[in-house]
């Protein structure tokens, strides 16, 4: 579809009460743009929330057997869903929550390839979400400073700490208070108990490597029903669902936007300008506070599109830095089986809640000399994910799996850019992406595979190929070909843990935002989701960037009613 040129119109949100202006544009409805709108929502603000994808039912989201397997081999066949197809979610879910990579493309240098996961829907990415919540401990807010160089996160753990603690609580985790100073506890509805087989294993591994296994922290299986169709670790199941409740938000679907407005001064933004997705027609919407909450890469296309670069009176970054210092965690994996293990009473589920973590056990000392700076966890699952037992080639045997998340260094030459000559379907440019794993993430990924191979060695289990393990008629040929299957590290990307690109800093010759999330020389602009992270640590992301989201919209609100803006 064609984009006619032209110049964009102001427009006016349209709510119960007629045409009226907004206080606060949220752009994107995921998991930081539910919780930016119910905190500026429930202080009183009128907001709009842009999603650039439909707005969908519960029954159209998560769709039904076979018709989702039937749609994912249609959209392999047709080449819209080639490259997520690699992420075991994508098997998971209703392949409709993820984007047409036709219509949505993006570029890789040839010998780079980039698997960048999207989902555009309201809800967003938190739709697919695992639903794993873990903290960062001082070390990963100080680990740019001890590591490589950059500069620390401008913020700590008792900046975040009453955010988490909010959260924690308002979502209903699962978990239980462990002690490691290598992972703060939080609040915690009581834990999933372990399967036999998982008790077998943290028992081997503290007698044989002194290494915990802790209960995962997240949210258990959900179950929707006529009182609660959405989970909750979507931002349709909580946090969107309150700030809608308000009678203070207007959502507005099919809206992508192109970039920030910014005032002839080049010190504020006067809104955002889109494309609504249906008649390509462009729009600007004026407001005093944007938040950017669209997900790490697509935020940063949207600053990029605004910025200097892109021609006279954009967005000015004095730093350099927008755009660069791409990471995302680097991931292994591996299937295992235990003989001789009493299978659980009861079935257990597996999700966020339901599995285990061994957490960062490495450099947690200066001087261990271990050859690569950095850390990782390593989750795991026994007897929560077995077919009928007419599709296990060893039905007497536990079967788990070990994925490693490996904290990846900040590095320059990993990053977003835009090429102006080639367009999306919305007449946008579409991102290239340079992202390469360095010496040092190789080396870190090449102990997390020695590590996972003493934890099944010390349980009295044996590394499998799937294929050994389970009877795969229908995709054992797409799974031989997995990344996920492969025996090194998975490509950037494949993880869906990017962050960085506009890092939060001290100073503006260091960063992209303030320790408020406020852009230096925008500070009506607030960017709050991964693309803001200095560092990447190895924890699962998205709890952090929702405290940080809650942090930074607060504090925005506080500001306006004190006149500042």
């Amino acid at each position: 579809m064609s984009v006619p040129s032209q110049t964009p119109k102001p427009v006016a949100t349209s709510g119960s009460d007629g045409d009226r202006q907004v206080d606060a544009v949220v752009v994107g409805s995921g998991a930081t743009g539910g919780v930016a709108a119910m905190v500026l929502a429930e202080a009183g603000l009128r907001v709009l929330v842009l999603e650039a994808g439909p707005e969908l039912t519960a029954a159209q989201a998560f769709g039904s057997e076979p018709r989702n397997t039937l749609q994912r081999l249609a959209n392999l066949s047709s080449g819209r869903q080639r490259r997520q197809v690699q992420h075991p979610g994508y098997w998971k879910h209703n392949p409709d929550l993820f984007v047409d990579e036709q219509s949505n493309p993006w570029s890789t240098p040839a010998d780079a390839p980039y698997l960048w996961t999207r989902g555009r829907q309201v809800g967003g990415r938190s739709l697919t979400w695992g639903g794993i919540t873990l903290r960062l401990s001082e070390a990963e807010f100080q680990a740019g400073a001890l590591e490589g160089g950059e500069p620390a996160w401008p913020i700590g753990t008792t900046d975040l700490d009453p955010y988490y603690s909010r959260l924690e609580r308002l979502l209903g985790v699962h978990g239980q208070a462990d002690g490691l100073p290598q992972l703060p506890d939080g609040h915690y509805l009581p834990p999933l108990p372990f399967t036999p087989a998982e008790q077998h294993l943290g028992r081997a591994i503290e007698r044989e490597l002194g290494l915990p296994l802790i209960h995962s922290r997240g949210f258990r299986l959900h179950r929707s029903s006529p009182a609660a169709a959405w989970p909750p670790s979507s931002s349709l199941g909580i946090t969107l669902a309150r700030a809608l409740a308000t009678g203070r938000v207007c959502l507005r679907s099919q809206a992508v936007v192109s970039h920030l407005q910014i005032d002839p001064t080049r010190q504020r933004a006067e809104g955002v300008v889109l494309v609504d997705g249906q008649s390509g027609r462009r729009q600007l919407v004026r407001a005093p506070l944007v938040v950017l909450c669209a997900s790490t890469i697509e935020s940063l296309r949207i600053l990029l599109h605004s910025s200097q670069h892109q021609g006279e009176g954009g967005l000015i970054d004095p730093s350099g830095c927008l755009g660069l210092h791409l990471m995302d965690h680097i991931s292994s994996g591996r299937f295992f089986s235990l003989p001789g293990i009493a299978p659980p009473e009861t079935p257990a589920e597996l999700s966020g809640a339901g599995s285990c973590f061994i957490p960062n056990t490495v450099n947690l000392k200066a001087d261990e000399g271990l050859g690569f700076r950095g850390g990782y966890g390593l989750w795991t699952a026994i007897q929560r994910f077995d077919p009928p037992v007419p599709l296990r080639r060893r039905p007497s045997e536990a079967v788990g799996f070990l994925i490693g998340h490996g904290e990846v260094l900040s590095n320059p030459a990993n990053r977003v850019r835009l090429l102006p000559d080639r367009l999306d379907r919305w007449g946008l440019p579409i991102p290239h992406i340079e992202c390469r794993w360095g010496p040092n993430e190789l080396a870190l990924v090449a102990h997390m595979q020695q590590r996972m191979a003493a934890v099944v060695a010390a349980a009295g289990g044996t590394i499998r190929p799937l294929q050994d393990l389970f009877l795969l008629p229908l995709v054992e040929p797409l799974l031989k070909a997995s990344h996920a299957l492969a025996p090194g590290a998975a490509p950037p990307g494949y993880y869906i843990h990017e962050l960085g690109g506009a890092r939060l800093s001290r100073t503006p010759e260091q960063g992209v935002l303030d320790p408020w999330n406020r852009c230096w020389q925008a500070p009506n602009v607030l960017v709050t989701d991964g693309a803001c992270w200095p560092s990447s640590g190895w924890q699962s992301p998205t709890l952090t960037s929702m405290a940080l989201t809650w942090r930074a919209c607060d504090a925005a609100v506080a500001r306006m009613r004190r006149g500042e803006g």
